[in-house]
């Protein structure tokens, strides 16, 4: 049985992040859905009506003797604008939020030095936040694997 670890990213679009690490070697699972907010349980309209604090997030289970967390930070950096408040590409919204949620201190380190490392990249301030994760509410069953289902690539993201 392999070793499992979590990684748990908000970067627009849940549809497009998913699709970014969902094929990548050493990636268990992925499964969309909400957390950082202040509601239990919210659905989709409610999260998109942007009063509930939730951002549209990935939880990636991970193998970490196969990939790295610091490789999973790489492509988290690589697939979306981390400089722009709330919004990427065509989407706004808090739901729509650049932030990594680390599941212990070791991510929390690693999360910050590749924020450190991302910035030189940058013009602007990086706004991504860098927060404990808390309760994860997987999506509704249709978000799961969405661009897969329909043999799309993206989302905007």
């Amino acid at each position: 049985m392999p070793k499992t670890e979590t990684a748990t990213f908000a970067a627009g679009c849940f549809w497009g992040v998913e699709e970014a690490f969902a094929h990548l070697q050493g990636v268990l699972s992925t499964t969309v859905g909400y957390t950082g907010g202040k509601i239990k349980s919210p659905t989709y309209r409610q999260v998109c009506s942007d009063t509930t604090g939730h951002a549209e997030a990935v939880e990636i289970k991970f193998d970490p003797t196969i990939v790295s967390y610091e490789k999973i930070l790489d492509i988290f950096w690589s697939i979306h604008d981390p400089t722009t408040l709330n919004r990427q590409g065509p989407n706004y919204g808090s739901q729509y939020r650049s932030a990594i949620f680390f599941h212990n201190k070791q991510q929390q380190k690693a999360a910050l030095l590749s924020k450190e490392k991302a910035q030189t990249k940058y013009g602007k301030p990086i706004v991504t936040q860098i927060i404990p994760a808390t309760a994860f509410y997987p999506a509704e069953e249709y978000h799961q694997h969405y661009l897969q289902k329909k043999g799309s690539k993206s989302c905007g993201v």
